[in-house]
């Protein structure tokens, strides 16, 4: 009975499912460069009537690997007609989850679809390495909003002049 477990046997059968186990995970591999760069998780608008602040942004996840420093460009469509609002980010290693927002902004229509293009660009601008568009709806207008803060300072202090 001991025969039978040599060290030749014990080594050619442990090659044997070493080789099984290599062709089953190499079969049902993910390859990463057939992933896009950055998935938007999520994005939408946000208001605060309090200090009569609206903008609206998207966070994403990285899914396949950037070069530490390359930038994530996104292009906010101005609700009220003006030109584009773009904002920029540089990936570090310290995370894979980016957030970014528009500056705050006025007109927003509800259920109007507005347009944030998104770029990554390489460290030195030169190259863009993957682009993408979303499309971000309120379900409500900014009409809710007032014109100034209702509220002042870190206590939330009623605004003197508030703007309706």
């Amino acid at each position: 009975m001991l025969n039978q477990f040599t060290l030749p046997r014990l080594v050619g059968a442990s090659i044997a499912i070493l080789a099984v186990l290599l062709v089953a995970g190499w079969l049902t591999r993910e390859d990463l460069a057939s992933k896009p760069y950055l998935k938007v998780m999520g994005s939408g608008f946000m208001f605060n009537y309090r200090v009569a602040d609206v903008y609206y942004g998207f966070t994403a996840i990285v899914q396949r690997p950037l070069p530490t420093g390359s930038i994530i460009e996104a292009a906010f469509e101005d609700p009220a007609g003006g030109a584009e609002h773009v904002v920029r980010t540089r990936v570090g290693t310290d995370t894979n989850r980016y957030s970014l927002r528009s500056p705050p902004v006025r007109g927003v229509e509800k259920d109007r679809p507005y347009t944030v293009a998104i770029r990554v660009l390489d460290r030195e601008e030169k190259q863009v390495l993957w682009r993408d568009q979303v499309s971000v709806k309120s379900q409500i207008s900014d009409t809710v909003v007032p014109k100034e803060p209702l509220t002042v300072g870190p206590g939330y202090a009623l605004n003197p002049n508030p703007g309706g």
